[in-house]
């Protein structure tokens, strides 16, 4: 099997200005970080696929689906929020989430495509 290391020590000054004016600002980068560890855990996973599936549910539904207590689903919908993967409405006492936006959901389908992919 080959190594996936140079052989040889050079530079392509216009590949690496190309690739260096395509990189986002700071700011950015940071918000697709967050966004990225946020879908990096199973239990978070699941909610968003529930929600993709349902449109919407509140958390002890997504407890229920997710087999975690309503406690831990909150700790997982507060980080979500705060990735800005999820938003949520209140009718009366019951609040009920669903995904942020359209980008989430194409989010998801990706990945689960890349996954499929390698099974």
């Amino acid at each position: 099997m080959a190594k996936a290391v140079c052989g040889v020590y050079e530079i392509h000054p216009e590949k690496v200005d190309k690739a260096r004016a395509a990189l986002p600002e700071e700011g950015v980068l940071q918000e697709a970080v967050l966004l990225l560890k946020a879908l990096a855990d199973p239990t978070r996973m699941r909610l968003l696929l529930a929600l993709k599936a349902a449109g919407e549910l509140c958390v002890c539904d997504l407890a229920l689906l997710a087999g975690v207590s309503v406690s831990a689903v909150s700790h997982q919908l507060r980080l979500l929020r705060q990735a800005r993967l999820v938003a949520f409405r209140r009718e009366g006492k019951q609040v009920y989430y669903h995904l942020a936006d359209h980008h989430v959901e194409r989010l998801l389908e990706g990945a689960l495509e890349h996954a499929l992919e390698n099974t």
